[in-house]
């Protein structure tokens, strides 16, 4: 086994040189954390903090990582057929990346399609399929810090891959030297052999002109003149979104100014993630001076959408992805009954850590529910199955409690310049009859019982992070008899696989109580994830029992 001094001395040597004085500053603890594994491949494709080291995102680990698809697709698909998408979003090097991946198709015969500019991630799924790819990436650490970027892989289904596709990938990354044996062409000579080309204009008009398709209003007559507030928060979702609305009518939207354009070091939101507070204060700020009943945020590589409205009392309320969901999943039966739109035996799609109260919901409209391990590729495949039997048209929504949406067929991943249209068709079709968002939540808690949903991340950085996380997932499997005072009545683990779904590192608790606590490791991310449920009669009820789970978990992480 090669030693870290020795692929140390190694990237001294052979590596780019826009990396050599990150090398030579480089002490022993930071060497060792830079070079101790290779940047971990899996569903997810590769994630981490950009910088110089085989544990790092740079040109020659996304180099790698590209040969090791490219020759995936060799042997996996016709000549016909061999042909990869590519798109980036607005992260530090992310265009570089990109083009550096398409090179490295290129060089092994295989066409490579790239945007001509950033586009979201359900851009690059849409294409995926619209091209009849082999395969697509995007480059992108979707709603990570700014240190961090990523390189994720899609299947010709426009899923990002299965556990089978990415461990036959990363066997064939694995067989791989990162220097030596990296087939790669300049991204202007690979367009002047055609063997990279720009993705029509004409993909991008369509896939907007199939978010519009997904309008429920019929022939409502709505006032669309509602004041909204959006921002991309510096990422891809600026023009999609925009053109999305305004084609549809929705022309008083204001975006906050210092997050409109892309810019990978996201000066005014250093987490860019909508699910975080922080992240949205600059626009609830806008939304208060403009006295807008609506905020909206999408992340760096638009796949994840975010929302606050406004109270009664002027002030602005955050919803979570749970209540943004719940509220469009009733509205989409809702309105498609109205419209005679309901399809026989309609589904709804979501992930096992997403609320319980969905199923009461879908109950209640008679929809049939399909729970699948976290990951919205999850939720995609389960549409791919519903057409391969000619039955798509079952589907009718799909959703997870990290922000992520999908109420068409025409993307397998999450998108929320979807979410964004149908939030503000939602939001506007209320409006027009007196009930805020608030209200409509607040009438489903009080026809389903309430509910409270939480998620609680534990920080595990570098080697000595990771043995900790496996020796915490360890020691939960460990016959633990109650959590945070509550009898356990059930554990469900997900590791050898269970229900029909693949194996997953995934724990679930119930709790006596009506509660639930799922634990599980993010697949991205140096973390360990707690999700808790609470069933109470009121929110002050749950509040207090989800403090006295939310600590216990804390002091069991120690």
């Amino acid at each position: 086994m090669t030693s870290i001094a020795q692929k140390y001395d190694q990237w001294v040597e052979q590596a780019d040189e826009s990396l050599q004085a990150e090398l030579a500053a480089m002490n022993e603890t930071q060497k060792e954390d830079a070079f101790y594994r290779d940047l971990a491949f899996g569903t997810g494709g590769l994630r981490g903090v950009i910088g110089a080291g085989t544990n790092r995102m740079n040109i020659h680990t996304v180099s790698k990582a590209s040969q090791g698809l490219a020759d995936y697709v060799g042997k996996h698909f016709s000549a016909a057929r061999q042909r990869i998408a590519v798109s980036y979003d607005s992260r530090i090097l992310s265009d570089e990346f990109a083009k550096a991946a398409a090179g490295v198709f290129a060089a092994n015969g295989i066409e490579a399609y790239i945007y001509p500019q950033l586009m979201p991630t359900p851009c690059l799924s849409f294409a995926v399929r619209a091209l009849s790819c082999a395969a697509g990436i995007m480059v992108t650490a979707s709603h990570n810090p700014a240190k961090y970027n990523g390189y994720k892989v899609y299947g010709p289904d426009g899923c990002q891959i299965t556990t089978e596709a990415a461990a036959d990938i990363l066997s064939e990354i694995e067989k791989l030297d990162v220097f030596a044996d990296i087939r790669s062409m300049g991204f202007d000579e690979g367009l002047e052999k055609g063997l990279i080309q720009y993705i029509p204009d004409q993909v991008y008009t369509d896939f907007v002109e199939q978010v519009k398709k997904e309008s429920l209003l019929g022939n409502e007559n709505v006032d669309q003149n509602v004041a909204i507030v959006y921002s991309p928060l510096n990422g891809t979702g600026l023009k999609p979104v925009l053109r999305t609305l305004k084609e549809s009518g929705y022309t008083n939207v204001t975006v906050v100014k210092e997050q409109e354009q892309p810019d990978g070091h996201f000066p005014t939101c250093p987490y860019p993630n909508p699910e975080i507070r922080e992240a949205m204060e600059l626009g609830l700020a806008y939304a208060k001076r403009l006295n807008a009943e609506l905020l909206l945020a999408t992340d760096p590589d638009c796949d994840r959408c975010g929302i606050a409205v406004r109270r009664q009392d002027g002030e602005y309320q955050l919803l979570t992805g749970n209540e943004t969901g719940l509220l469009l999943l009733d509205y989409i039966c809702q309105r498609r009954q109205a419209l005679g739109r309901m399809p026989q035996k309609p589904v709804l799609v979501k992930t096992i850590v997403t609320t319980d109260m969905a199923e009461r919901i879908a109950d209640h409209y008679g929809v049939e529910v399909a729970n699948v391990l976290t990951g919205f590729k999850f939720i995609g495949e389960i549409i791919g199955r519903l057409e391969e039997k000619g039955e798509k048209d079952r589907y009718i929504f799909g959703f997870e409690e990290s922000y992520g949406y999908l109420s068409g067929t025409y993307v397998r991943d999450k998108d929320a310049v979807n979410a964004a249209f149908l939030i503000c068709e939602m939001f506007a079709y209320y409006k027009q009859q007196g009930i805020t968002l608030l209200d409509k939540l607040n009438s489903l808690y009080a026809q389903y019982g309430y509910c409270l949903n939480t998620l609680h991340s534990f920080e595990f950085e570098g080697a000595a992070g990771f043995e900790k996380m496996q020796g915490i997932m360890a020691a939960f499997r460990q016959g633990l008899k109650e959590l945070g005072g509550r009898a356990i009545e059930s554990l469900r683990d997900y590791a050898p696989g269970i229900d029909g779904l693949p194996p997953s590192d995934v724990l679930k608790f119930r709790l006596a109580g009506g509660a639930s606590v799922v634990v599980r490791p993010s697949g991205t991310e140096p973390k360990l994830k707690t999700y808790i449920s609470i069933s109470a009669p009121d929110r002050a009820a749950a509040q207090r029992d989800e403090k006295a789970l939310a600590d216990a978990l804390t002091a069991f992480m120690r």
